[in-house]
């Protein structure tokens, strides 16, 4: 069983998709808008065709996916985080400055009890994460 994150979006997938994909050194393989659904004139108003009925970033085996939500459809993220698990402290500071551009930090990048960094944002896009670099006897259990 694999699990891959799918955040929707209010109109802004592919910038973030793109945005992730220079942030985490990722592939974008998928972008397909609205406009190329064989029901697209009844899912959404013309104006919105060009927006992203799915999109895919591939990180390594690991995968993104995202959607623009159709209109009054589109909810701000909340009671989840992405997780992302490192184990070299300067790829995880590296990263976490990355996402943070445009962003909210929630809780600054740091060593704490149980990792030797650890930090958590919220993206320009609105998508929440949480950046965490295990400690090295965490990593060889």
């Amino acid at each position: 069983m694999k699990f891959e994150t799918y955040l929707h979006f209010d109109g802004d997938c592919e910038q973030a998709l793109k945005f992730y994909e220079q942030c985490l050194g990722g592939k974008i393989e998928a972008l397909l808008p609205y406009a190329s659904a064989p029901t697209q004139d009844q899912r959404v108003p013309a104006e919105w065709r060009n927006k992203i009925m799915h999109g895919r970033l591939t990180i390594g085996d690991a995968a993104i996916m995202g959607m623009d939500a159709p209109p009054n459809y589109f909810e701000q993220p909340k009671g989840f985080s992405v997780s992302i698990m490192l184990s070299d402290p300067a790829e995880a500071e590296r990263l976490f400055h990355a996402l943070e551009q445009g962003g909210t930090v929630r809780m600054p990048i740091q060593q704490t009890f149980w990792a030797t960094r650890f930090g958590m944002l919220t993206d320009r896009f609105g998508t929440p994460w949480m950046i965490n670099c295990t400690q090295a006897a965490e990593r060889a259990a």
